[in-house]
Formats: C-alpha cells, sequence, structure tokens
C-alpha cells in the first residue's frame, strides 16, 4: 500500500530486456486508509465483478491516480506516448482465493486506456485461476529473463512485499515458485498499530528487539507452511495479532523473523539448494529481514542491487514484461509457478481511444 510503481522496459517478451527510467509516486496516508477499508470491504466479494462497501469508489481512485502517474513520468522523462506501447497494470489486490477460483485487483483497465491514450492489458491473475491455477506469482517468467545477469544458477529471486514469494531458477531455466508467506504485512501492520508508522523503517525496531521463539515456532506450525506447492496466500491469512503483548521491538523483532524463516523454509520444496539468493521489494531494505534471512540459509544473501538491478522496480518492470507477453500470445503462467495443469496466457486488452481525423 506504498504507492505506485512505474517502470518503462523495451523487451520482445523473451529473452531481449532493456530497462529503463522507474519512479515511486507514494499514496497518500488518506488514500492508504481508503484502501484498507475497501481491502475490508472486499470480504464480502462473491464473484469478480463485485464491488460492495468502498472498493468501487477505491477502484476509481486508484485508477485515477495510476493515470495521473503514468502521464506524470513520461512528462518527467521527456518520453512521447507515440513511444510506448503498452502498459501494463496490476492495480490493487483486495481478494486472493484460488480455492473459489476467485481473485480481484481494483483497477479499472479500460478508463485508464482513456486517462493516458495508451493501450493497456490488465486483470493478468484470472484466467490462470478460473482455469484452476494459484493465480501467483506471475513476475517468475521475469525473473527467468533477469537471471542471465546472476553470475551462476541455479539463483533464488526473492520478493518481499506484502506477501513474500521466492522464485527458483534452475540451470537450465526451469521453473519454481511459489508464496512463501507474510512479507511486510504483518510487520507493517504491527508498526502502524503500535506507533503509527507505516513500517519499521530500515528494520531499527525488530533490530533493537528479541525475537520470542515459542510465538514464532506456533506461527510457523500454520499448515501452509508445510503445504506442497504450488501454492498462494493472501495478505490477510496471518495476523499481527501474533505479537500480541510483546514490546514494540520484540514484537517488531519476532514478525521479522518469521518473514525470514519463511523464506528459508521455501528450500523444502526447492529442488537443490539455491547457490544465490536475490532479494527485492521493500524488504529488501529491512536489516533485520535480511540478517535473519542469510543466517537461515547456506548461501549468500545479496539485494537485487548487487546484479545491477533496481529492487524497487522489479515488479512494475514484470508488469511490462507480460503486457507484451499477452499482446503476442505468450504463456505468462506455468504448471511450475502457478500449478495450472499447462502454460496459460492471460491478460485483458483495454484499447486506447481511437484518434479520429
Amino acid at each position: 500500500m506504498d504507492g505506485i510503481d512505474v517502470a518503462l522496459i523495451e523487451t520482445d517478451g523473451m529473452s531481449h530486456v532493456e530497462r529503463g527510467p522507474a519512479m515511486t509516486y507514494p499514496y497518500s496516508e488518506a488514500f492508504r486508509e481508503h484502501l484498507r477499508r475497501a481491502v475490508a470491504d472486499a470480504a464480502a466479494i462473491r464473484t469478480s465483478r463485485d464491488r460492495p462497501g468502498t472498493t468501487a469508489m477505491a477502484e476509481q481512485y486508484l485508477t485515477d491516480l495510476h493515470g495521473e502517474a503514468v502521464l506524470q513520468f513520461l512528462e518527467d522523462g521527456g518520453i512521447s506516448t507515440d513511444t510506448v506501447d503498452v502498459i501494463g497494470f496490476h492495480g490493487h489486490t483486495v481478494l486472493h482465493d484460488p480455492s473459489r477460483r476467485l481473485t480481484v485487483q481494483l483497477g479499472d483497465g479500460p478508463r485508464l486506456a482513456r486517462l493516458t491514450g495508451l493501450d493497456v492489458v490488465h486483470d493478468l491473475r484470472s484466467a490462470d485461476v478460473a482455469a484452476g491455477g494459484q493465480g501467483a506469482p506471475l513476475v517468475p517468467i521475469y525473473h527467468r529473463a533477469l537471471a542471465e545477469q546472476a553470475p551462476s544458477r541455479p539463483v533464488a529471486f526473492v520478493n518481499i512485499g506484502g506477501v513474500a514469494n521466492v522464485t527458483f531458477v534452475a540451470a537450465d531455466g526451469a521453473l519454481t515458485a511459489f508464496d512463501t508467506g507474510p512479507g511486510n504485512a504483518l510487520l507493517d501492520d504491527w508498526m502502524r498499530t503500535e506507533t503509527g508508522a507505516g513500517f519499521d523503517a530500515n528494520g531499527e525496531t525488530a533490530l533493537n528487539g528479541r525475537v520470542d521463539d515459542r510465538r514464532l515456532h506456533d506461527a510457523l506450525m500454520h499448515p501452509y507452511f508445510a503445504a506442497h506447492p504450488p501454492k498462494s496466500i493472501d495478505r490477510n491469512a496471518f495476523s499481527a495479532s501474533i505479537a500480541a503483548g510483546l514490546s514494540l521491538a520484540d514484537g517488531a523483532a519476532t514478525l521479522a523473523a518469521l518473514t525470514a524463516q519463511a523464506v528459508a523454509r521455501a528450500r523444502e520444496h526447492l529442488p537443490v539448494e539455491p547457490t544465490l539468493w536475490v532479494v527485492c521489494g521493500g524488504g529488501r531494505r529491512n536489516r533485520a529481514i535480511m540478517a535473519g534471512l542469510a543466517e537461515r540459509v547456506e548461501n549468500a544473501v545479496v539485494p537485487a542491487e548487487a546484479l545491477g538491478l533496481n529492487g524497487d522496480s522489479i515488479e512494475a518492470e514484470a508488469w511490462a514484461y507480460l503486457a507484451v507477453r499477452s499482446l503476442v500470445g505468450l504463456a505468462i503462467t506455468y504448471p511450475g509457478t502457478t500449478g495450472v495443469s499447462e502454460p496459460m496466457r492471460g491478460g485483458v486488452l483495454a484499447r486506447k481511444p481511437r484518434r479520429w481525423p
């Protein structure tokens, strides 16, 4: 819920990737609160088109903010809309329940196309979920393209956002991917409830606390961790109440340790130990999480920047990459990434308004 990441890439949707500029446009605290209410209201969703409570207004406002961000990004970079072929639009996930073959991302693709005057590919998860897949994670195919820059394989890419996920890229390029469990969400919730801050900057609070080993052990008994992939999990499947009653620092330390241990346990489901762990997303800035992960795995743990990448923009770049694959009819999900029975295409194309002479 931090804001909107915008990134520009040039790609054929396969091995050719040229990364361009990227920018983040933070949400206001007022809009973050509106999104939180929308996530709560989304529990009433029964079909993908339902927009109960505040979700309809949140979707419109979120789409408008994305339109403003794209146009500001292009203006700031001196980039003409004529040079941009397509926008990959993720929106904001408010409900993800593959068991019901249901996933909902707020974001109006046709509205964004009208606002920007550009083609938009959106709703990239639904086809996979409708076919029995987990609908997540979607970034692995882009991670494989980036793995060309890794010094060796197999390599694991770990994205730590609200939920954390891992992509294992084997020496032959085969993919294994799944959500590992909580990412930053629980720690962010804890800090906001206890202090009003949106997150634990640099992991300073967690680093000054002590992990409650009993609570950590109990949290790791959740059946999700032992379940075999493919698997994905909703942001709200876990709660910061795991730390209830602890001091601020001890609660933060325990929640950071949960994220690190959950990622480390991913090794139980990988073919072999990765030679390198590359961490992207906001979690790479949390020193408690990074140190905790390094203590729990055998080989080096590095931020994405160690490979010359931008750890803040990889997901935005990935959505642009997926949009191109969608346009040219290439698969975006696979049995090894979402558990779908065969490689699946995905995405819905919203055309930009026609220009009349």
